[in-house]
């Protein structure tokens, strides 16, 4: 994973940026974020979660965080990550080609269920 190209990102990936696009949060935070906003159809098991964060912090799309919310809340083993300049640009251009694609569709005038009768 290079942050400086245009290659399409992995669901996970994806997932987990947008996650981090609006705040910081800590591993199982992501986990429930991407569930919630997936509508439950992505579920990320920790070894999945835990390898796409490390391939992102070495691609730098992701960092650790120094925030940390009221310590009478929280764990202090807990890790939180934040977006980069470089993921949002990777976030911005994935969700661009989402966009040109679901253009294609429109044009194309395919329904959600356009296939149902095709096989």
């Amino acid at each position: 994973m290079n942050a400086g190209t245009d290659a399409p990102l992995t669901p996970a990936v994806l997932h987990i940026l947008l996650a981090l696009s609006t705040e910081e949060r800590h591993g199982y935070g992501i986990m429930k974020q991407a569930e919630r906003e997936s509508q439950g159809k992505v579920k990320m098991g920790p070894g999945t979660l835990y390898g796409s964060i490390g391939r992102m912090l070495d691609a730098g799309l992701i960092r650790e965080s120094d925030t940390r919310p009221d310590p009478d809340l929280d764990d202090e083993r807990r890790i939180y990550y934040a977006i980069t300049g470089a993921g949002r640009r990777a976030l911005e251009v994935e969700l661009e080609r989402y966009r040109e694609v679901v253009a294609v569709a429109a044009d194309k005038k395919l329904a959600r269920n356009a296939f149902a009768d095709a096989v």
